[in-house]
């Protein structure tokens, strides 16, 4: 498994992305590794983004599932794109019980214009609590770097 770099923290001054962006004091900060064919982030989630009493809320759950998706799309499709369809299932309850569950991510089918991916995330026991086919538009590589700031597939996979 290979821990990704975050290469937005270089190029935007002010990235403050909700999902992915350590500076941000009340995003999800989230962290990612990729696995072969997945994308996975290890994540403990926290009292103040609560639905229901100890219950991570659900659009909380469709964030992250629709976050690692695009680094699924930054890593394996090597471009950018936004969601254009996100159908989550929720399975059960994912607790806010101070241990890391697990988000991940892959590639069902994919083509120059759009990418369907299947997300899942478990609890800490490993059980799965939601899943979501998450469609994406693709930008073409040239817009991906002139228009939306994508840094290229190896800045994902860089030490720095």
């Amino acid at each position: 498994m290979i821990k990704l770099s975050n290469p937005f923290l270089l190029k935007k001054d002010n990235y403050d992305c909700f999902g992915c962006s350590p500076k941000n004091a009340h995003g999800l900060r989230m962290e990612f590794w990729d696995d072969g064919d997945s994308i996975i982030s290890f994540w403990k989630p926290s009292k103040h983004l609560e639905g229901y009493l100890n219950v991570v809320h659900g659009g909380i759950q469709a964030t992250m599932h629709d976050e690692i998706a695009s680094w699924v799309v930054y890593t394996k499709c090597k471009v950018s794109g936004v969601t254009s369809n996100l159908e989550v299932k929720y399975k059960q309850p994912l607790l806010i019980d101070d241990r890391e569950i697990v988000i991940k991510g892959e590639i069902l089918d994919y083509n120059r214009r759009f990418a369907t991916i299947k997300t899942s995330i478990s609890n800490a026991d490993e059980v799965v609590c939601s899943t979501a086919i998450v469609k994406y538009f693709l930008f073409s590589e040239a817009d991906s770097v002139e228009k939306y700031q994508y840094p290229g597939f190896e800045a994902f996979y860089s030490n720095d």
